[in-house]
């Protein structure tokens, strides 16, 4: 049986690379190869920017009508291609059917978003803001977008960036991950469908030198970024020093509080889920929970259902969790999760050998659990992203929001409690971009902004809501003064600035 190669788009068309380094993109669960994907030439690289580039000259006359229109179908296309969409991601990603079919909605949220573009796009204006003269702010589009991807949401992040780019007049250039490449270019295919132009969206594959190459063109104006933290500070470093606009989403450490008022086993799901799900590949997973007070006394239970998670290949709707996205990525969470046994955390779970039947091969990891975390542990200081849950105890509130606000991240955190007053108080005291509520993975509808903060994030605006239409527009302002035909000024020259 043939590999499928993974093409480039360029100019409305798929194009196969002529790369001579091309990777394999493997099926998590069983190590098989399903596709291939090139390194793109930088040459290739370049066709796709100048073909943006070309593109934008007519695609920003277009009007948001028009525009709007076009993003409104492709939200049916979305939405009627979910299951292929999702089928995709669990073969590449490894991730659990229904966890795939979850992202696709959350990428069409985002795509919605970009469909109120008539109203998130208007501009303002002061009539007769002085004598006889109106002043008015445009919102135009900046010209060539790019974003650059990372594997866990393959559908969603890319969501948070192209439909409003393009749905604001620029062009786009995407850059997706090399590890789980195939929903990522259906979901563009689709874009096309819907009407998108030929040249307003393309896509490149690559490492390093590509997005490099991307972020150095100067028909480039904007870069988005969601990913680790190392490379979104190159990434922000790099653009900013060629002028270019840029936001990048980075790493996290999140946390859940857990009050002794907090409705149980509620709680206690929620946290696992949120802890566990994804096999721990989510920038805003729970990878933390601060057990206040009486709470604590229910870490036996939390650690008893841990152990009660099924995990299996992700085409098994029953399972829980599936494998994490490559022999590296389970290499690295193993090794991570072998300090805290050597720093002293007491290993109330073990996931590290598990073996599913059937898939021996695969990069499963289980959910493992650790009591006695102390802050200068590595799996609290360092992202595992993987199933790993770190439980600390503390006896008052205060305290919890003081370890909160230690912690550089600021991704996401939560507090499960019945009181209001306390969640009140946390929501106020915790220096944290997002929040959840008795809800344990604070990603808001994306109709408001996503909102992470601290070394979590670089750049002021952020995906999604009101935001998102800042960050993929330029701001201009007119001042504006109309005489009538047979004004006559008279010869005096006028030399001061007021109106």
């Amino acid at each position: 049986m043939s590999i499928r190669q993974i093409p480039l788009i360029i100019g409305g068309e798929k194009v196969i690379s002529k790369s001579e380094q091309w990777l394999d993109v493997l099926n998590p669960a069983t190590q098989e190869v399903v596709a291939k994907v090139p390194m793109a030439t930088l040459e290739e690289v370049d066709a796709a920017i100048e073909s943006a580039e070309q593109a934008f000259k007519t695609w920003s006359k277009t009007s948001i009508t028009k525009r709007m229109r076009i993003m409104l179908k492709y939200q049916q296309l979305l939405e009627a291609n979910t299951v292929e969409i999702a089928k995709l991601i669990t073969l590449e990603h490894g991730k659990t059917l229904p966890d795939a079919e979850g992202e696709v909605g959350r990428a069409l949220e985002a795509v919605e978003n970009a469909c109120a573009i008539t109203r998130l796009q208007l501009g303002d204006m002061a009539n007769n803001a002085a004598t006889g003269v109106d002043v008015y702010t445009l919102n135009k589009p900046l010209g060539v977008g790019a974003g650059i991807t990372a594997f866990n949401f393959p559908v969603m992040l890319p969501a948070f960036m192209f439909p409003a780019a393009i749905a604001c007049g620029n062009t786009f250039v995407l850059k997706p991950s090399e590890q789980d490449p195939s929903s990522t270019m259906l979901m563009v295919e689709l874009a096309l469908q819907a009407g998108v132009p030929a040249g307003v969206l393309n896509v490149v594959h690559g490492g390093p030198d590509v997005v490099n190459r991307i972020i150095e063109h100067d028909a480039v104006k904007a870069v988005s970024f969601i990913g680790s933290t190392g490379v979104g500070t190159h990434v922000y470093n790099h653009a900013s020093k060629h002028g270019k606009r840029a936001q990048c989403m980075m790493g996290a450490k999140n946390h859940m509080v857990i009050m002794p008022d907090a409705n149980k086993d509620r709680a206690i799901n929620d946290l696992l889920g949120s802890a566990f799900g994804a096999a721990g590949q989510r920038c805003m997973a729970n990878p933390v929970t601060i057990l206040v007070g009486e709470a604590r006394s229910w870490l036996p239970e939390i650690a008893e259902r841990a152990k009660t998670m099924v995990i299996d290949a992700g085409t098994n709707r029953a399972a829980d969790l599936g494998p994490v996205v490559s022999p590296q990525a389970k290499q690295r969470i193993i090794k991570l999760l072998d300090s805290g046994v050597e720093q002293g955390a007491n290993l109330l779970v073990d996931g590290r050998n598990v073996v599913v039947p059937g898939y021996e091969n695969g990069n499963f990891v289980g959910p493992t659990m650790f009591s006695g975390v102390t802050t200068d542990m590595d799996i609290y200081t360092q992202e595992i992203f993987g199933p790993a849950l770190c439980v600390l105890e503390v006896e008052t509130l205060d305290e919890a929001i003081a370890i909160i606000n230690a912690n550089p991240n600021g991704n996401g955190t939560s507090i499960f409690t019945s009181s209001g007053y306390v969640a009140r108080k946390y929501e106020n005291d915790i220096d944290v971009g997002q929040i959840g509520i008795n809800v344990p993975i604070p990603v808001p509808v994306a109709f408001f902004s996503f909102t992470g903060s601290r070394a979590s994030k670089l750049g002021d605006l952020g995906p999604n809501g009101k935001q998102v239409t800042q960050f993929w527009t330029q701001t201009k302002s007119v001042t504006a003064r109309w005489f009538e035909p047979d004004h006559i000024e008279g010869e005096k020259v006028h030399t001061t600035i007021s109106l």
